[in-house]
């Protein structure tokens, strides 16, 4: 969207007003824009920038929820896992996983075979066997050999979460949706005790700015409570976070995901591969840090992880200077006052209180339930509008890619078509010569940086290297070495002078050995 249109924009009535550019506040801008809701979706930060980039990147059914007594959570999410498959292929792709089956250590065979069974049932398919421990070892080398008895082996999916949701934005827009990053809400706006819009902060320009909207819907997340206390309402969020370590693929192979239980205190602890590198989570502890800074392993998660890695792979004898980049998440979880964070509840919740809709907790995998139980709710809120709320596809059907794209294998077109839908033949187009190979070590084409650029909202560095492209996780140093050809690439496409380039420059590297480097010290 270009900024200078904005005072026009943010002038119109609305009838929703969508807080928050993650999953779920995409997921509501979709299936309201497609069923005839003017709606405006606004971002303090940049789309995806808070859990929605920071998620373990799997479209899983839940398979630990069942342990829980959660069948409801995991039969929906084994149902839209199967969706996101079939309408985001090239997005959203299958894993397996493999679970050893050792010895004395929970859950055994028959406890895991059986909720595999329930998992299977759930799914309409069978997709788990037991294999012995010599076929085993085959499917997932390096593995710990003692005590093996064989193995569990089951199917889930993974995904690029920024990439998702900035594809489920763009859908967004072309049935007329609006969304507008680094534009944060600096209070609501109220009539008689009843929210009826927002004044706005625009992050880039520095104005002010008041909206109004018959419906307000706070898609925050763990941040939910804060434009919660504005009506006066009490904290329910419990703030938890998930942190994840990336290894280069060489230094921990692996064909299949391989889960496991920690041998410190049995939590599930899973290693796969993901866009090129090996992708290893996660923790799960109390967040007590500002939601206003970005969050940062520890030294107490590194060291957990990497024990972890090291029980279930001793013979590779990792360290943490194999750690490629590490990531944080905060989790928006209601909390219930359970002692483990672990065991608290994953489903989503709906609030209406003074006129503000709060959307909190969910998972990334049921974005398109919760998005649609939150205008059923919103109904009776916006008089005269009706609409079928059955699902629909979660993407329309794009043509094939032509021209230049006829360069790139099968495969590469795929990624392409479900990274960027009916764009991705305009990013072929607008290619330059040697900018449809991938950059060295990942599978990410230098043209896909072209098009970030110009075409997709980028207002700072790390926008581009964390959220439009993953490449300050799959490259070491945050991608230092390639910082050259990017600035060839991109500064003219981004209208920076050699001064904000350098700037940006110092800015995001910065940022990245603060929060995706290893931690330094205690």
């Amino acid at each position: 969207m270009n900024r200078r249109e904005l005072p026009g924009i943010l002038a119109r009535e609305w009838d929703i007003l969508i807080v928050g550019g993650g999953i779920t506040g995409a997921g509501i801008l979709l299936e309201a824009a497609r069923r005839g809701l003017t709606a405006l979706l606004v971002e303090q930060r940049d789309f995806a920038w808070g859990t929605s980039s920071r998620s373990s990147k799997l479209v899983h059914g839940g398979l630990r929820y069942l342990k829980q007594g959660q069948f409801g959570l995991t039969r929906e999410s084994v149902h839209e896992r199967q969706a996101l498959l079939t309408d985001a292929a090239g997005l959203v792709e299958p894993q397996g996983f493999a679970f050893g089956d050792y010895t004395g250590r929970k859950p055994g065979r028959r406890q895991f075979m059986l909720g595999l069974a329930i998992y299977d049932v759930m799914a309409g398919r069978r997709a788990r066997r037991y294999v012995d421990a010599a076929d085993f070892a085959m499917l997932a080398p390096h593995i710990r050999r003692d005590d093996l008895q064989g193995g569990m082996l089951y199917q889930d999916a993974k995904t690029d979460d920024a990439r998702l949701v900035l594809r489920v934005l763009q859908e967004a827009r072309r049935h007329g949706g609006v969304a507008v990053n680094y534009l944060g809400v600096a209070s609501l706006l109220r009539e008689e005790e009843r929210v009826v819009g927002a004044v706005l902060n625009d992050g880039v320009g520095g104005e002010k700015w008041t909206v109004r909207a018959r419906l307000v819907i706070s898609a925050t997340g763990a941040w939910a409570d804060a434009l919660r206390g504005q009506v006066g309402k009490e904290p329910k969020l419990r703030p938890l976070r998930g942190s994840h370590l990336l290894l280069p693929a060489w230094r921990l192979p692996l064909a299949q995901a391989v889960s496991l239980m920690h041998p410190h205190d049995g939590r599930p602890v899973f290693a796969y591969p993901w866009e090129g590198v090996t992708l290893v989570g996660t923790t799960d502890v109390d967040h007590g840090a500002s939601l206003e800074l970005e969050p940062a392993i520890t030294r107490g998660e590194l060291d957990y992880l990497l024990a972890a890695l090291r029980w279930q792979f001793p013979q590779l004898a990792l360290v943490e200077g194999d750690v490629l980049a590490t990531f944080a998440g905060v989790r928006p979880v209601i909390g219930s006052g359970q002692l483990d964070p672990s065991k608290e509840a994953r489903e989503h919740a709906l609030w209406l209180e003074n006129g503000l809709l709060t959307v909190a907790g969910g998972k990334l995998t049921t974005f398109r339930v919760i998005a649609l139980d939150a205008l059923r709710r919103a109904a009776p809120l916006l008089p005269g509008w009706q609409a079928d709320l059955r699902p629909l596809p979660i993407f329309d059907a794009v043509p094939p890619l032509l021209g230049k794209a006829l360069a790139l294998d099968a495969e590469q077109r795929e990624r392409l078509l479900g990274r960027h839908g009916a764009a991705a033949q305009a990013l072929c187009d607008a290619a330059h010569d040697g900018e449809l190979a991938p950059i060295p070590g990942t599978q990410t084409l230098w043209a896909q940086l072209r098009w970030g650029a110009r075409m997709e909202d980028v207002q700072h560095l790390d926008d581009l290297l964390l959220r439009r492209t993953r490449l300050g996780l799959q490259l070491a140093g945050g991608g230092l070495a390639i910082m050259p050809r990017l600035r060839a690439i991109c500064q003219r496409e981004l209208g920076w002078d050699d001064a904000r380039w350098e700037e940006e420059q110092q800015r995001y590297l910065a940022l990245w050995r603060r929060h995706y480097s290893v931690p330094q010290g205690e």
